[in-house]
């Protein structure tokens, strides 16, 4: 199965008052973290989908990491590019900038369980998290969303989603807020 990662990174993060994806974290960027963990996913490449000004900065090896800026901050904008800068793919993970502490060995997992399935995704303690694995044939209808609307309502709404569970909560923790750094 030939994947991609999309790392989401385009929005205004006005709820933490400007650049959070370039905050520090543990010394390095917030977006290095999830980056990072993109990378550990079983991908020939990831695709960082970032706002105008916002380096990713450089990341030599494989997965090779390709970075677009977008003028949009629009979460269907941003999926739209990312997967349509992904390629020929069977299926692309969705991470998002903002979540430091998704588990590495995830992707692996999910890509495991996806099958003939639209999509999987993590659930801790019943609730979906990230990164989400989009099959080929969901890039359709994604690409019929649009505004501020990502692909959570799309799923919701389908019964060939799969699950896999996890014991680890950075599937859900994301940062919103500068409290919300302080307290990772």
């Amino acid at each position: 199965m030939k994947l991609a990662a999309l790392v989401l990174a385009a929005g205004k993060a006005t709820r933490f008052g400007g650049d959070k994806l370039s905050a520090l974290l543990e010394g390095e960027p917030l977006l290095h973290h999830a980056i990072r963990a993109a990378r550990a996913a079983p991908v020939e490449r990831v695709v960082v989908v970032a706002r105008e000004g916002l380096d990713a900065g450089e990341w030599p090896g494989a997965p090779e990491v390709r970075q677009i800026a977008l003028a949009s901050d629009e979460l269907s904008a941003s999926l739209k590019a990312g997967i349509a800068a992904a390629g020929e793919v069977d299926g692309a993970f969705v991470f998002l900038g903002d979540m430091p502490r998704v588990p590495h060995g995830l992707a692996g997992e999910l890509a495991t369980a996806l099958g003939d399935c639209f999509a999987a995704l993590p659930r801790h303690r019943g609730k979906s998290g990230h990164p989400v694995l989009l099959s080929a044939r969901s890039f359709g209808d994604i690409a019929r969303l649009s505004g501020d609307m990502g692909a959570g309502k799309l799923l919701k709404a389908r019964d060939d989603v799969t699950y896999v569970d996890c014991d680890d909560p950075g599937v859900l923790l994301d940062v919103d807020r500068p409290e919300d750094l302080a307290q990772i």
